[in-house]
């Protein structure tokens, strides 16, 4: 049995450059659009979901300091972001602690920057936001999501729940 500790530790790329200098990151939430089913035969109400579709992501980088890193980021453009991380889980069978690679592909565009506080002996706290467009998560190289809301696809496990919806639009 496996025991997940949680990311020994995380790289963040553009371009296949490194940056330095990023504290965390705040992962998008992926949320489902639903809508209100009530009426005859339903005694209350349910919250439909429609296959596939999602509101709006994002994603939040932030750094201890204003960096020439951060500016870039804050380009008004399309950035393709690579966050790669070691995930680490203790195995019981061997006793061994052992890593995972896990990497996150998104393609983002800013949304809004900070450039934080000034105090002395602190960081500054910079942050920047990005809307998301794409979403792609692999597991040891392997790909286990993809949300592409563009391209109508929601892949999650191997299954692609717009597949059908594609093929009923001529896609």
């Amino acid at each position: 049995m496996k025991v997940s500790n949680g990311i020994t530790n995380f790289a963040v790329y553009e371009d296949a450059t490194e940056f330095y200098g990023i504290a965390e990151v705040t992962l998008p939430e992926i949320s489902t659009l639903t809508e209100e089913i009530k009426g005859a035969g339903i005694s209350g109400a349910i919250n439909g979901t429609f296959a596939g579709h999602i509101e709006a992501m994002s994603l939040t980088l932030n750094f201890r300091s204003a960096t020439k890193d951060a500016m870039k980021l804050a380009e008004p453009r399309n950035h393709q972001i690579d966050l790669r991380a070691a995930q680490q889980y203790r195995n019981n069978t061997t006793g061994r602690l052992e890593q995972q690679a896990i990497k996150h592909v998104l393609i983002v565009t800013p949304t809004k920057f900070s450039p934080g506080k000034l105090a002395p002996a602190s960081p500054t706290d910079t942050s920047v936001e990005f809307s998301v467009s794409y979403f792609a998560t692999f597991l040891e190289g392997k790909k286990v999501m993809e949300i592409d809301p563009i391209n109508f696809i929601y892949f999650i496990n191997g299954v692609d729940y717009l597949e059908d919806v594609r093929k009923a639009l001529g896609k």
